[in-house]
């Protein structure tokens, strides 16, 4: 059930129809407090035992009527937690490479406007009502804010008082929430599904909706029994932990269930590894085609990039030379000529700097921009591989770069070896251990044989690659 899901997930993503809800979870492992931690001064101040409480909220709310309705104290407490440096997590650098336009949370930190920034996306941060009626230029990514925002936190959500008055103070995020909910689907992490706020909406949702409501996800963790030295309240919690799986499902709110919070980063890496299986990087240099022509080459190189786009796959070329023009006009041909099928963001081109200039020197800069182009991908097709260089043929050490680059981004890799050189070299390397990369059926092996077959016809061998690609995506 679990991988089914991720392929779900991995799906609405690809469409970009996925929309991601980040709740406090999200950020503990980051270096913030629980809310648990952060009401303890608060609670022992009103002479209450933070570990006899499980409403947070009505704390906060008892702190602020004990102090005749005066919440510095919280607002304090809230900058000093939230404004310290804390370290962006691996799950944030993966969220933010994901293609999605809406990020909604319920915490007050920056981690994942800041994460979005170190992936060179522009976030359009929206933590009031006033913001949510602007545009910022050039965006590519919002970020919802339903609590406020630590640079605020006189105006952060954390009371009852706050709470009841939410859907009066901040009406609009209730109807932009409601309507993402409706036309996006969510994976929901790190959420307790406590919120009265979002409680509201799915409850009207659920009415409105009735049996056709959109399907969403959640990483829900499950109740551990070495937990527990009382057998009695182990199971009373399991039955109130399946009671509550259960009813989630009354939103159509499936549960992703773990066992350990490292399981969420695993699960956030598939649904990656499976999006990025539908966009292929094609690694090449020619300056000489072996025992094809150099038309017959072109020709073979065009045709498959065609193929790959007319299939619905996603190119990532660096233009490599004698290779990189056949790419791109085979994928443009396609995208051209079948518009309702194909689209201009098929194809990504992230041509190699030449003259390079700055402090940076040229193998350090070529290194990083081709960790880069195989970073989009999540399938790499080598070719040819060879350049001149003093009026001599020699091997091309950029695509040995790439292949071991690739290899180590986890990449699945496809040497079409009948094309010789160094793409025949990674052939050979993969044909002496087919576990190590990955060809481990014995379709998927009979299928790289034939990458080598040099009797094939450039159409055979283009069929044989559609075939690995199918069987990959499939896995």
């Amino acid at each position: 059930m679990k991988e089914m899901y991720i392929s779900e997930i991995a799906k609405e993503l690809s469409e970009e129809n996925l929309a991601l809800f980040c709740g406090a979870g999200f950020s503990m492992s980051s270096g913030f407090v629980s809310w648990k931690e952060l009401m303890r001064p608060i609670a022992k101040e009103i002479q209450l035992d933070i570990e006899k409480e499980t409403d947070m909220v009505a704390i906060a709310q008892y702190h602020v009527n004990a102090n005749a309705s005066n919440r510095h104290k919280l607002n304090q407490l809230l900058i000093d937690e939230f404004s310290k440096n804390a370290k962006l997590t691996e799950n944030h650098a993966i969220i933010a490479r994901f293609p999605v336009q809406e990020y909604w949370t319920t915490n007050y930190d920056k981690l994942i406007e800041t994460a979005l920034e170190k992936q060179g996306r522009i976030p359009d941060v929206k933590s009031t009502v006033e913001q949510l009626a602007y545009t910022k230029p050039k965006r590519d990514a919002v970020v919802y804010k339903m609590h406020g925002d630590i640079g605020s936190p006189d105006k952060a959500v954390l009371t009852k008082d706050d709470y009841e008055s939410y859907h009066i103070k901040y009406r609009q995020f209730i109807i932009a929430l409601a309507g993402s909910l409706v036309s996006r689907t969510f994976l929901f992490i790190g959420f307790s599904f406590k919120d009265p706020n979002l409680d509201y909406i799915l409850g009207r949702i659920r009415v409105a909706y009735n049996s056709n409501q959109r399907r969403h996800f959640c990483f829900i963790k499950e109740i551990n029994k070495d937990d527990y030295t009382d057998e009695k309240e182990y199971e009373y919690d399991r039955i109130k932990f399946e009671l509550f799986v259960s009813d989630l499902g009354r939103f159509n709110i499936k549960a992703i269930r773990i066992t350990d919070y490292s399981e969420i980063t695993k699960t956030l890496k598939q649904v990656e590894s499976l999006y990025k299986r539908k966009t292929i990087f094609i690694s090449g240099a020619a300056s000489d085609y072996g025992v094809r022509k150099k038309d017959d080459a072109l020709i073979f190189i065009h045709n498959l990039s065609k193929t790959l786009v007319q299939k619905g796959y996603k190119i990532v070329s660096g233009f490599g030379l004698g290779v990189g023009s056949s790419v791109i006009t085979g994928a443009l041909e396609e995208i051209y000529l079948n518009p309702n099928q194909s689209s201009n963001d098929q194809l990504l081109l992230r041509p190699f700097p030449q003259d390079v200039t700055g402090s940076i020197d040229k193998n350090t800069l070529w290194k990083k921009y081709r960790e880069d182009l195989c970073l989009y991908s999540g399938i790499a097709i080598f070719l040819f591989g060879n350049k001149l260089e003093s009026g001599n043929i020699i091997n091309s050490n950029g695509m040995v770069t790439e292949f071991e680059i690739a290899f180590e981004k986890g990449l699945f890799l496809i040497p079409i070896g009948s094309t010789g050189f160094i793409a025949e070299e990674i052939w050979n390397k993969i044909n002496s251990n087919f576990d190590r990369y990955a060809y481990n059926t014995a379709s998927l092996v009979s299928n790289f044989k034939m990458l080598n077959d040099k009797s094939k016809s450039d159409h055979e061998i283009i069929e044989v690659v559609m075939d690995i690609l199918k069987e990959v995506i499939n896995k």
